[in-house]
């Protein structure tokens, strides 16, 4: 589910202030009796068409609200940024009618943030690939050796995004930190950017295996420091693993325990939605 600032504040109204605090349990109540329809879309890698097109036209046959599609991994530029291949990836989503819900900038796994200078100029990059995709939410990964560990690499992480966000803050985009760490680090690392275009990118399945608690965490960040939520509990389908998904909300990125991309997907997603459907009967 994508949730800017503009759209908690939107949802919550004169109540957001006390609803930073809420159970989500109690958001998801109050979203569903002021009409607010959440999205659950899913990521294009876990439907193993990484940077494909084609990854459009699957997520809306299983049933998905949008598809969060990868940027790619160049050497002189991102493949993204090729105006042909942006067209192809709106065309598709035109054609079958499923929303491009958001983007991840996957290079960082390979030039981190924390420590090489391309990481900077890659999330400089992805920018304006945001705004021609009229995608509002750039995911960006800290994991495997580009993890965050230290002091000194989350402020590095922040000063770094500090160059970059006024071009995001200037055409609407959110870079959004998805990592290994705690809520408040991420809102350390958030502060030190002085930006209101830097958010986190909450990871349940990766927060719950780093021993956080998942629930306590959302709660104390509130929705208007969250800007998308995956949702998974790998390797195990949603409901049958560790995670209290009643508590939740958002976007897949789970795997596929029997192997087939759309039927464990489309049993995954009919979850998530039977979960949401007891949330508003409650309402």
């Amino acid at each position: 589910m994508s949730l800017t600032r503009r759209d908690s504040l939107r949802m919550l109204g004169s109540g957001v202030a006390a609803a930073a605090l809420w159970p989500r349990e109690r958001l998801l109540v109050y979203a569903a009796r002021k009409g607010v329809k959440f999205k659950v879309g899913v990521t294009d890698w876990n439907l193993k068409l990484e940077g494909k097109p084609e990854a459009v036209e699957l997520a809306k046959r299983i049933g998905f609200d949008g598809v969060q599609i990868s940027i790619g991994k160049g050497t002189d530029r991102l493949p993204l940024s090729d105006p042909a291949l942006q067209q192809t990836y709106l065309a598709e989503s035109k054609r079958v009618g499923l929303p491009l819900a958001s983007l991840c900038l996957e290079v960082l796994h390979r030039n981190y943030l924390k420590s090489d200078p391309l990481g900077q100029r890659w999330v400089a990059d992805a920018i304006p690939i945001a705004r021609a995709m009229g995608v509002k939410v750039i995911l960006l990964p800290f994991f495997g050796k580009g993890a965050l560990e230290t002091p000194a690499e989350m402020d590095h992480v922040g000063d770094a995004l500090r160059e970059v966000a006024p071009a995001a803050e200037k055409v609407g985009v959110i870079l959004g930190l998805e990592d290994t760490i705690s809520a408040r680090d991420n809102v350390r690392i958030m502060e030190r950017t002085k930006s209101p275009a830097v958010l986190t990118y909450y990871d349940v399945g990766n927060s719950t295996k780093g021993g956080f608690d998942v629930v306590e965490e959302i709660r104390w960040l509130g929705a208007g420091r969250i800007c998308e939520v995956h949702l998974k509990d790998n390797p195990n389908y949603l409901g049958q693993g560790k995670i209290d998904f009643p508590a939740q909300w958002a976007e897949l990125e789970t795997d596929c325990p029997s192997g087939s991309v759309e039927k464990d997907m489309a049993t995954n997603l009919a979850y998530i939605r039977g979960v949401m459907a007891k949330r508003s009967a409650a309402a």
